[in-house]
């Protein structure tokens, strides 16, 4: 590991907004464990919505998001600590209340949210992983997870450059039934109304080199009001 990515690490340990659990084995002695049901209480001090993003990258969605919507908490959730450690950086010096980095597995939420505890879910550019449908953030696999931390009717947004997966998910959303409150092949020239406008409210850096190259943004917005007898659609 090179001395830059060292150093970040070892400054992360300072920061008051992040929290770090990265390897699996160690998940139950993890001091973040005991943050599970308590994240209202014991580090946002208010009783407003906690959205995660996951896969958050360098955090840009979850600052800006927690910039523009200060009645709404946000935890930005990826394993690469090194580029979690720009976004983390950036809202410590800002001072902001509102935002919390956790370091860990996705595949492993449950153990860091109680169930009802979690308003909505943004999922950022992620992987399409073709090969291996588990490994989709929007697998029924993934769906069952979010369930068991999701409000009833809980929101689940994805954003994403990728045809593959958004056909993915359009498929999955419609084989298991999902009430869907947006779906656009194309979040820039869709006409502008309020259902869209959080999604278009910020570009991370790569967005803006995807829009310069003609990709198009896809944006799909459900409700996750079910998680029993999920059918994993074939694509």
């Amino acid at each position: 590991m090179g001395k830059n990515k060292l150093k970040k690490f070892a400054e992360m340990e300072t920061f008051h907004n992040v929290f770090q659990c990265g390897a699996r084995e160690m998940v139950e002695e993890s001091p973040v464990v005991a943050m599970r049901g308590k994240w209202h209480a014991e580090y946002f001090h208010n009783d407003n919505p906690i959205v995660l993003e996951l896969g958050c990258g360098r955090g840009e969605y979850t600052v800006g998001l927690a910039a523009r919507y200060p009645d709404k908490n946000y935890i930005g959730i990826d394993i690469k600590g090194a580029r979690m450690w720009a976004g983390a950086k950036q809202a410590e010096l800002a001072g902001m209340k509102n935002v919390a980095f956790l370091r860990t597995n996705i595949e492993m939420l449950t153990h860091f949210f109680a169930p009802n505890e979690v308003a909505e879910i943004w999922i950022t550019f992620p992987d399409p992983q073709m090969k291996k449908a588990t490994k989709r953030l929007t697998s029924t696999y993934f769906m069952q997870r979010y369930a068991q931390l999701l409000q009833p009717n809980g929101l689940i947004h994805l954003k994403t450059d990728s045809p593959f997966l958004y056909a993915y998910t359009q498929a999955m959303v419609t084989e298991n039934k999902y009430p869907v409150l947006v779906d656009t092949s194309d979040l820039y020239t869709a006409e502008a109304t309020s259902d869209i406008d959080e999604a278009r409210s910020l570009q991370t850096h790569y967005e803006h080199q995807w829009l310069d190259r003609g990709l198009t943004i896809k944006y799909l917005r459900w409700e996750l009001s079910h998680c029993d007898n999920l059918i994993e659609p074939e694509i």
